[in-house]
């Protein structure tokens, strides 16, 4: 079974001799990825604002704009700064060349000749940090996406899969249903019947106030307790957003993990938004009862 090529990790090769452009695209052909040539660090610089590379490797001897110079104009743009460069130098150079080019941004420094095999092991690296990189930056930026739709809800009703609570009839509803069942008693064949004792009122008086098995009714007036209401029922917080939210929250904490094991400063600063991330899905746990 043959392996499809990744089009979007892409490998710049820069050289101004086409045999050392012919040699690199051997090494570099069996990790199928497209490779693209720049003859100058001028050209390098075109094609890397047309589209997105993984890695690039530079010859550190170019006429005009020799390599060291290319790329700290790769690593002075914000659109192409953080791509991973490789610079390759004959074995006759100058010892100073590989601290200048860690000075300049390069990632590794490599002399020719070089073990084809040790150069591709190098550059396959690069190409798995940057599809990972594109993963956690496809997941944060969903994630933020479900926090956004979740701070501000679409519709005025529930949203679907919530389930509703029925609130207990309130005292009002109760007092009407047992006027209605008394006044159905009242129009009643039985109504001739001769009406029940009246009970002792609880002062004592002879006329008693209630009827036999009903409670009493209290007095009104002034000086008369005021009529005692059930306690509110707390509203429930919908399962549905309750199982989202700790959902989210648990996918935040992996990609928080997953991005302080990278390296770099730009992965730091994701790594500490997913945190903010989390403790605003924390606080709004909090704020729903979860």
């Amino acid at each position: 079974m043959t392996t499809a090529p990744d089009t979007s990790s892409s490998i710049l090769i820069v050289d101004d001799m086409e045999e050392n452009l012919v040699a690199l695209e051997a090494v570099l052909g069996s990790l199928t990825q497209k490779v693209v040539r720049a003859r100058s660090g001028e050209e390098a610089l075109k094609a890397m604002l047309r589209e997105e590379f993984a890695v690039v490797l530079i010859d550190v001897l170019m006429p005009g704009m020799n390599g060291f110079e290319t790329a700290a104009n790769i690593k002075g743009l914000d659109q192409t700064k953080d791509v991973p460069i490789i610079l390759l130098t004959g074995a006759s150079v100058d010892p100073n060349y590989a601290y200048r080019g860690y000075t300049v941004g390069a990632a590794d420094f490599l002399i020719k000749p070089f073990d084809p095999w040790l150069l591709r092991t190098k550059v396959n690296v690069f190409l798995d940090l940057h599809r990972k990189n594109r993963q956690l930056a496809a997941q944060a930026d969903q994630l933020k996406r479900l926090l956004t739709s979740d701070d501000h809800p679409g519709g005025d009703g529930p949203p679907p899969g919530t389930s509703t609570t029925t609130t207990a009839p309130t005292a009002t509803a109760a007092g009407a249903a047992a006027t209605t069942a008394r006044a159905d008693a009242a129009s009643s064949p039985d109504a001739t019947a001769p009406p029940p004792a009246p009970s002792p009122s609880p002062t004592g008086a002879g006329s008693g106030s209630g009827m036999a098995g009903h409670p009493p009714i209290p007095p009104e007036g002034p000086g008369a307790p005021a009529p005692s209401e059930p306690p509110p029922q707390p509203a429930a917080p919908p399962a549905g957003d309750a199982s989202r939210l700790a959902e989210i929250a648990g996918q935040l904490a992996e990609v928080e993990l997953l991005l302080r094991d990278a390296k770099g400063a730009d992965k730091k600063r994701l790594a500490d938004r997913i945190t903010e991330l989390e403790e605003a899905v924390g606080r709004l746990m909090v704020s729903r009862g979860t």
